[in-house]
């Protein structure tokens, strides 16, 4: 009995109350708008109801869940609006109520998964239509204007307010990270292997079930357990394990010439840019040195054109030293970190080279796509070589 009773328990995970108090003070905020402006537009004295029961179910998941599918924009308007029309039209139709409200709930659902506007709330909008008595029935279509499309958008206007003020992206969007690397119409080096998103639409389609889950969101879910994997597979590999200790670095005030002289000689890409305490302040890459310095190759320092094109948008003038072409803020990492930390960073973020600092801020060595590769080489075919050793 007891594994029949948990059988019926959905699989949900934790929510803290910190995210409780957030979903229902969402709905407190977002029903008391919606039925307080309805109010002021209507007066108290209208004929119509002011506040429809299903917007309280909406406001469940507009608040508790808005980056569920079944919560967008489009689901609730487009499905309270076409389960509304549903549900008039069966009145006028269908004597009997019972009839009339089953027909009303089938044809909302039919339509709503047609239009690609699921919305559970709106199947209580189809039967509102029907039962709602005498004062709804007189209205017929206009009771899909009033209240329905007019709950429907304030209900909406207040859960953009809400949750976007409240750290939580409504409409729902899963923000990609701006990758510091050229612009192309290749996908990111992470997704160039393992599954791809046509592969989650085929299981999906595959799957023949409407799921309460964005692809989007999905992908990145199964993305993210792929790295947690990787990450228990490899984190006793850290980065002051395969860092390069002897590391050639430049003050801010060191002229470029100087910097190109030293990455020449032994034929290096990348320079951490240190103080008087070896404090990395910045970082001076090949790059840099292509898209800022632009040097005059006579006299080692940026080129007319630049500094007065510089000058004219009010930025710096870069001259001769390391200061003005350096980048700055420094991405970096700390010697306990585990390397397949780093793996974000250097496949879509574009990062070939990570200074490793401890405290303060103080260089100690660094670290390169090179390195990583090399370390997750060796843990691969060390890890099976050892297992096999002992068995």
């Amino acid at each position: 009995m007891r594994d029949f009773l948990q059988a019926l328990k959905p699989s949900l995970p934790h929510v803290g109350y910190v995210e409780r108090f957030r979903a229902a003070g969402g709905a407190l905020f977002g029903i008391a708008a919606t039925g307080f402006v309805t109010l002021l537009a209507l007066g108290p004295s209208a004929g119509v109801p002011l506040l429809v029961a299903p917007m309280g179910a909406s406001s469940v998941l507009l608040f508790a869940v808005p980056a569920s599918p079944l919560a967008q924009p489009w689901s609730i308007f487009g499905g309270n609006m076409l389960a509304g029309l549903v549900g008039v039209t069966a009145v006028m139709f269908i004597a009997d109520p019972f009839v009339a409200a089953a027909v009303a709930a089938a044809g909302a659902i039919f339509l709503m998964l047609s239009f690609r506007c699921v919305h559970p709330p709106s199947g209580a909008v189809a039967l509102t239509a029907v039962l709602g008595g005498d004062a709804v029935h007189q209205l017929g279509y206009a009771f899909v204007i009033w209240p329905v499309a007019v709950n429907t958008l304030i209900l909406l206007l207040a859960a953009f307010l809400y949750n976007n003020l409240t750290g939580r992206s409504y409409p729902h969007r899963l923000e990609a990270a701006q990758a510091a690397r050229p612009v192309t119409g290749d996908k990111p080096p992470s997704r160039r292997i393992g599954f791809r998103r046509e592969d989650i639409d085929a299981a999906l389609e595959d799957y023949g079930q409407l799921l309460d889950v964005d692809p989007i969101d999905l992908e990145a879910i199964l993305r993210s357990a792929e790295f947690k994997a990787l990450q228990r597979r490899s984190d006793k590999i850290r980065c002051a394990d395969i860092m390069s200790r002897d590391v050639r670095a430049v003050a801010p005030g060191d002229t470029i010439s100087a910097a190109m002289d030293i990455m020449r000689r032994n034929d290096i890409k990348v320079l951490p840019v240190t103080d008087e305490d070896a404090r990395v302040v910045g970082i001076v890459t090949q790059t840099d040195l292509i898209e800022k310095a632009v040097l005059d190759p006579e006299k080692a320092k940026p080129r007319l054109g630049i500094r007065l094109g510089r000058a004219l948008r009010l930025q710096s003038v870069p001259q001769s030293v390391v200061r003005d072409i350096m980048t700055t803020p420094v991405r970096s990492a700390e010697p306990d970190m585990a390397v397949v930390d780093l793996l974000p960073l250097m496949a879509d973020g574009g990062l070939h080279h990570l200074p490793v600092v401890g405290a303060g801020e103080r260089l100690l060595g660094i670290i390169t796509q090179s390195d990583v590769i090399g370390a997750l080489m060796h843990d691969r075919i060390e890890g099976p070589a050892k297992l096999a050793q002992l068995a």
